[in-house]
C-alpha cells in the first residue's frame, strides 16, 4: 500500500474551503495548488495558490471535501505530510508536519530534506 502523499486537518480543510470561498470574483477555483520552491534560510519553502484546473502529471488529494493538487516536482517532499491551520494571538497559517524535514528555519517558514 502506498502513503498518501498529504493529509489535512479539520482546521486546514476548514480554512481551505474558506480561502476557495473567498477567491475572487470570476475565478473558477477547484482548489489549492501546494509545492515547494527554493527559499527561505533553510534552503526550501511552501508555496500554495488558487488552482483552477489540474495541470499535467499533478497529484490529487481529496480530503474533507477539498481538493489539494499537489505540484509534481513537490511529490517527493511531501509524501506522508499532515496539513495543519492554527490561529494564534500573534500570526494565523498552515503547518506542515512533513516527516521529510531533516531541518528547519527558527520561524518555520522554510525547510531543508538532507
Amino acid at each position: 500500500m502506498t502513503q498518501q502523499v498529504l493529509t489535512l486537518t479539520d482546521s486546514a480543510a476548514a480554512q481551505v474551503k474558506a480561502l476557495i470561498a473567498q477567491a475572487p470574483e470570476g475565478r473558477e477555483v477547484i482548489g489549492l495548488r501546494i509545492g515547494v520552491q527554493p527559499g527561505g534560510c533553510s534552503g526550501m519553502s511552501y508555496f500554495m495558490e488558487y488552482a483552477e484546473e489540474q495541470n499535467p502529471m499533478e497529484e490529487v488529494v481529496e480530503d474533507k471535501g477539498v481538493k489539494i493538487f499537489v505540484d509534481q516536482r513537490a511529490l517527493l517532499y511531501l509524501v506522508g505530510t499532515e496539513m495543519d491551520y492554527a490561529e494564534g494571538q500573534f500570526e494565523s497559517g498552515f503547518i506542515f508536519k512533513n516527516p521529510n524535514e531533516t531541518g528547519r528555519c527558527g520561524c518555520g517558514k522554510s525547510f531543508s530534506t538532507n
